[in-house]
């Protein structure tokens, strides 16, 4: 199977992502191919039906969405077949025109974090993509060479602040030792990153749509949103109009499961993304 080709491109990832965005409308669609889906198109959980599903996938929703989330789990599970799997997918994808981030939400400290950048994000990698999701709960400055390679590749990072599971409140709402929340913190953080950017930074947050209640946080972070949570984890466009209330342009909904559902059928699954796509744009203005 053939490496991706190389991230850099001349335009910082949040210009790009603007531009995804206000062509394609503001999707993040999931390549998600857990057993239950292969079952449900028909297909073994084996790594032949793990290629068909996400190669299907990638060619029905990449030429028309903004952005493709693969995630990684799902694929490494097979090993090295599985990776290379993953090689493919990301390549059909971004030859279709979209940017794609890989959900592998990494996160550790010195060599071992440039190494994930490293493998990512830098243009020489097999697998290097336009951006990634990363844990910044060793300390948001353990991040620095993920974010400081996405930087030098026009690339971009999503970082974890507010998620949509229900054990995340356990650490992201407990209280740091100035008082702020470690979301709160982390958010502060991805500001200060993205200072000077224009139109998004590179970096952005990862913000949950099942968030109950009023959130007492500002959310701009002059970077994009990316919003998971939204479909079979309950999450709506209402919600998102509540929790995303002044920041509405800069979030990149994310769908997974609802929209996979659809297959096999690929107008079935360009479909349901084009009808996710318009209803957040509707969201905006």
């Amino acid at each position: 199977m053939r490496a991706s080709t190389g991230s850099t491109t001349g335009r910082p990832f949040g210009a790009r992502l603007r531009a995804a965005m206000d062509a394609r409308g503001p999707l993040c669609a999931g390549i998600d191919p857990h057993a239950a889906l292969l079952t449900s198109w028909g297909l073994p959980d084996t790594v032949e039906g793990l290629e068909r599903f996400s190669l299907a996938a990638a060619a029905a929703l990449a030429p028309s969405v903004a952005a493709v989330k693969p995630q990684s789990a799902f694929f490494e599970r097979f090993g090295s077949r599985g990776i290379a799997v993953l090689e493919e997918v990301v390549r059909t994808c971004r030859e279709a025109g979209a940017l794609v981030v890989l959900d592998v939400k990494r996160g550790d400290i010195g060599s071992t974090a440039q190494g994930y950048a490293d493998a990512y994000l830098d243009p020489s990698s097999p697998i290097v993509v336009d951006a990634i999701t990363a844990s910044p709960f060793l300390g948001f400055g353990s991040l620095a060479p993920m974010l400081e390679t996405a930087r030098r590749h026009d690339a971009g990072v999503f970082v974890l602040a507010l998620t949509s599971n229900p054990e995340g409140p356990q650490v992201q709402h407990a209280v740091t030792a100035d008082g702020r929340s470690v979301a709160r913190a982390v958010l502060d953080a991805l500001r200060d990153a993205n200072a000077g950017s224009s139109p998004l930074g590179p970096f952005g947050a990862v913000v949950g749509a099942t968030i109950a209640g009023p959130v007492d946080l500002d959310l701009d972070v002059g970077g994009p949103l990316l919003v998971p949570g939204i479909g079979a984890q309950g999450g709506t466009a209402d919600d998102v109009r509540r929790i995303f209330d002044g920041v509405l342009d800069n979030v990149l909904p994310s769908s997974s499961r609802e929209i996979l559902g659809a297959g096999p059928d690929p107008v079935a699954l360009r479909d349901a993304a084009q009808r996710a796509a318009a209803t957040f744009a509707g969201l905006v203005g």
